[in-house]
């Protein structure tokens, strides 16, 4: 969300920085409306300034006994004025917010210029790809002879873009779960969290996911919407307050499932695991001080590259140009895993720092230690990392020639020491 005044002082900043995302110069229409709605608030001011004064004078002469008629018909007229006026500022107030609230986040200014994807630029590589002295499979065929991955039987149950996962491939990925927040949980600093997986609207407007992406997203027959990402209910645990400067920063993570309706990526990764409607991950949630949200971006990335590395799995960052980001981000570092079955890097995760974009619209503030007022909190959050997408990049980059695959070290302690899943 946006600060009107902000805009006013930068209009020229707000329509370069806008178009940077492929939107229109809105500057012009939204300082109109707002001065529209300025006016009418200073008309009802002085509307109610003139009917207190009216008012002490219709008392003043009466105790004279004088004749206040007249002063009885203006303070009649000046409150059915003023009830229009009233109707008038809520609309028009209304309007204002619901012009801001579809309006992105403004991209930092290191930050790519581009369209879409083939603008994003590469940070850096880690980790060299597997090499194979057979054909590798995808993670579709891997679960094929493995067993423990049916899209048949998730499809008389849900439909398409579900799975079922059972025996050892449902154990790794249990174990997958529980390593990531251990990892995060101990060496990271965030605080586990379990939260609801069904939330309000309110919620996901504090996010950015309403009002305009309401078809991405499941919703229940009584106005319940599934979370799309647990950064909903992680960030919106602070929505509404008002922080001690002492208690920031504040780090917090789960483990949920995710549900996406995936309305805009028809005809997309229809194969496998890739792109499912309903998937688990982790998720990191960051609330910090202003001055500290950049070294933060950098730290949150950091907890997730970590998860990888750990894994032993090849993997290069990615900083997402203008035309990639997600709605709410000024900035975003996506992880791309290598895929063998693919041949290519996929992203596994996403890094975001909102800036007090998120916190403007859940009204999240802090109060300076030894200052005055408050100040918005700045919110960031990450994958730390998305499940099924580590299921599918540990299958594929420890398959073996003979259908079986070695479990990274990482992992053995979740599998009761297992070091190898074997065809059944």
């Amino acid at each position: 969300m946006h600060d009107i005044r902000w805009i006013r002082d930068n209009a020229d900043v707000f329509d370069k920085a806008l178009t940077t995302r492929g939107a229109d110069a809105l500057s012009g229409s939204l300082i109109a409306l707002d001065s529209r709605r300025r006016a009418v608030t200073t008309e009802l001011q002085n509307a109610q300034k003139r009917r207190n004064e009216a008012s002490k004078q219709i008392g003043a002469a009466k105790s004279r006994g004088e004749d206040a008629e007249l002063l009885i018909q203006e303070v009649a007229d000046i409150k059915d004025r003023m009830q229009v006026l009233e109707d008038e500022e809520r609309t028009l107030n209304e309007e204002l917010n619901e012009s801001l609230s579809g309006i992105p986040n403004l991209p930092l200014e290191d930050v790519p210029v581009g369209e879409d994807e083939d603008a994003n630029v590469e940070v850096r590589r880690v980790g060299a790809p597997p090499v194979f002295d057979f054909e590798p499979k995808d993670h579709v065929e891997i679960g094929e002879t493995l067993g423990g991955i049916s899209f048949d039987k998730a499809s008389k149950l849900s439909g398409s873009r579900f799975v079922v996962l059972s025996g050892q491939i449902a154990r790794l990925e249990r174990a997958l779960g529980a390593f990531m927040l251990d990892l995060h949980t101990a060496e990271f600093g965030y605080t586990e969290i379990s939260p609801p997986i069904l939330v309000r609207s309110e919620a996901l407007f504090g996010t950015g996911q309403l009002p305009k992406f309401a078809e991405d997203l499941f919703r229940t027959e009584n106005d319940f919407w599934l979370i799309p990402t647990a950064e909903v209910p992680l960030t919106n645990l602070s929505g509404g307050d008002i922080i001690d400067e002492v208690q920031l920063p504040i780090r917090v993570t789960a483990l949920t499932p995710c549900f996406r309706s995936e309305a805009g990526a028809a005809g997309r990764d229809t194969r496998g695991m890739l792109r499912q409607h309903q998937f688990n991950k982790v998720e990191l949630v960051s609330l910090v001080h202003p001055d500290q949200s950049e070294d933060e971006h950098q730290r949150m990335t950091g907890a997730a590259e970590e998860v990888l590395k750990r894994l032993g799995l090849a993997y290069r960052v990615m900083v997402l140009s203008t035309g990639d980001m997600g709605f709410s981000a000024r900035k975003t570092y996506d992880l791309e895993v290598w895929l063998p079955g693919q041949n290519t890097y996929r992203e596994i995760s996403s890094c975001s720092n909102c800036g007090d974009f998120q916190a403007r619209r859940m009204r999240t503030r802090f109060r300076p230690e030894g200052g005055k007022g408050t100040e918005f909190i700045h919110t960031l959050n990450g994958s730390g990392v998305a499940l099924g997408r580590c299921l599918i990049a540990v299958l594929e980059n420890y398959q073996q020639a003979d259908g079986s695959v070695v479990v990274p070290e990482a992992l053995r302690p979740y599998m009761d020491g297992r070091d190898r899943l074997t065809p059944e």
